[in-house]
Formats: C-alpha cells, structure tokens, sequence
C-alpha cells in the first residue's frame, strides 16, 4: 500500500538570521524568518510526510506558540516525524523537492542536504531528491523577500 503527500513552506528573508536549508547552512547575507529555524525544505518534506499519514501538518506537531519550538533545530523535528512515520508502519519510497530562491545559488549544497536528509530519514541518498530553481526575478522570492519549497513524498507501508 502507497500513500502520497504534498508538502509547501514559505518564509521570509531577513538580516541577522541564518540561512538553513535541508539542515544545511549556507552563507548569505540574509536568513530565514521563523519561529524555529525557519528551513523551508525540512518543513515541507515533513508537511508532506504528515499529510500523507493524515496527521495533520507541522503546525498541529510544532505550533509556533510553543516555545520550545523557538529557533529550534527542524533537523530534529524531522526525526520526530520519521518516528511517527515508523510508528504508522510506514518507510519513505522517495522524496522529491524543489526550492524556489533567487539568490544565493545553492547547486553546490544540494548533495549535503540530500545526505543529511537521508540520514535522518534512514533512507538511501538516491531516495531524496533535491532541485533548486528561481521565479527569474518575479514575485517575492524572485526579489530576494523570501524562500519556499515545495514536496512530494511516497511512502510504502511496511510488511502488507
């Protein structure tokens, strides 16, 4: 049995924040805006594995009028929701995302991102599939005002 999620987050950029994106920072001069690290790509990957379980969103798990949440690290509610994943009888088939931002361009951290992510996700690294591309100046995240990631995830449930 499969079951199929779609996954969205958007942020932000500002000042004095950093960058993280799949749990990878990346040197820039603005950062994310959020109540937890604000990475995107964690946040949709973790989105689209809930919906797809029908447990709501990251909100309803991590709600941002929690302080214990505040800047928190999303690498670990990633292994917060893979353990719901587990606990569901459900492992990841693959993931495919896709961030939108303009500048910096991120092509060279794409590989660390996939290998963190896999690791977190106890997957192998050609499971996770990780694209960047730009909205060629348009919109907010074509002038640099913030950063979204899209996600779609297959899961496959375990022993049928």
């Amino acid at each position: 049995m499969f079951k199929i999620g779609n996954g969205y987050d958007v942020h932000r950029l500002v000042e004095g924040r950093k960058l993280i994106l799949g749990g990878v920072e990346i040197p820039h001069t603005k950062g994310v805006l959020g109540h937890s690290d604000g990475d995107v790509v964690l946040h949709s990957i973790m989105d689209a594995m809930l919906g797809a379980l029908s447990l709501g969103d990251i909100g309803k798990h991590f709600p941002d009028t929690d302080s214990k949440y505040l800047n928190i690290n999303s690498t670990i509610l990633l292994k917060e929701v893979n353990s719901l994943l587990k606990k569901e009888g459900y492992k990841i088939n693959n993931i495919d995302s896709i961030i939108v931002l303009e500048k910096p361009k991120i092509a060279n951290y794409i590989e660390e991102m996939r290998k963190i992510i896999s690791e977190i996700l106890e997957v192998t690294i050609n499971c996770v599939s990780i694209k960047a591309t730009t909205e060629e100046k348009l919109g907010f995240t074509g002038l640099e005002e913030g950063v979204k990631s899209y996600c779609v995830v297959l899961l496959e449930k375990i022993n049928i």
